[in-house]
């Protein structure tokens, strides 16, 4: 399958190393440009391109760049894609951290729903609840009972059963979270959030899960600070 991942960080780094190394085709981008890659590139054997190439070239693309970022990829990105392409959101919102204030967020809105208002394309929400080196380090097979589950959110059955299948093949079991206006179960804050449970935790955890945000995880007046001072 061929596999467009725009954003190269933590988590789009990993996604690359992970997803060459079961036999996919990757294309990669970030806001660098594709000389920037090169050491990704050489590690896993992926293809650095543009931002507009990866959102172009694959059957699955997978968005995941700092939320604040999101309005600032290209118009009309995801035109000319493949037919039922499959956009993954894999943002957080951190308006003390990193983002500032995004208000249709702050007023309630879903981090995914926003991302799909700014990309004009409905997305599936997944790998946002998961650190990057247990993304890494901890798939298992089926059946081995260390084996973790990791949400996926979205409104397409369709397209969420392929991302469902994605996270089953990088050795987690996939946990059907429901639609994009449920996925704030899974938002920072939420008790699945940055916990390594198995299926059934998950879904309890889903299950229990307070749609209110946090005061952690609202913006304040001096919003953004950063990662060891936020505001």
């Amino acid at each position: 399958m061929r596999i467009g991942i725009i954003g190269a960080g933590h988590i789009g780094g990993t996604l690359t190393r992970r997803v060459t190394a079961l036999g996919h085709q990757v294309v990669v981008a970030n806001s660098r440009g594709p000389l920037t890659l090169s050491d990704l590139v050489s590690e896993t054997g992926a293809t650095a391109v543009t931002v507009t190439e990866a959102a172009r070239s694959g059957e699955i693309v997978i968005v995941t760049i700092p939320l604040r970022n999101i309005p600032e990829l290209p118009r009309n990105l995801f035109d000319g894609t493949f037919e039922n392409v499959v956009v993954v959101d894999t943002c957080n919102y951190y308006p003390q951290q990193r983002d500032g204030r995004i208000q249709p967020i702050e007023d309630g809105m879903t981090e995914s729903r926003w991302v799909e208002q700014q990309l004009g394309r409905p997305v599936i929400k997944a790998f946002n609840n998961i650190y990057a080196q247990h993304l890494m380090d901890l798939g298992r097979p089926v059946g081995d009972p260390k084996r973790i589950a990791l949400p996926v959110a979205g409104d397409d059955p369709a397209a969420k059963s392929k991302i469902l299948r994605l996270v089953d093949e990088l050795g987690f079991d996939p946990v059907d979270a429901g639609t994009i206006d449920e996925s704030w179960r899974q938002q920072p804050g939420s008790p699945v959030y940055a916990k390594d449970y198995n299926a059934e935790c998950v879904r309890r955890a889903l299950a229990e899960a307070s749609p209110e945000r946090k005061p952690e995880w609202r913006a304040t007046t001096g919003s953004p600070g950063s990662y060891s001072k936020p505001a």
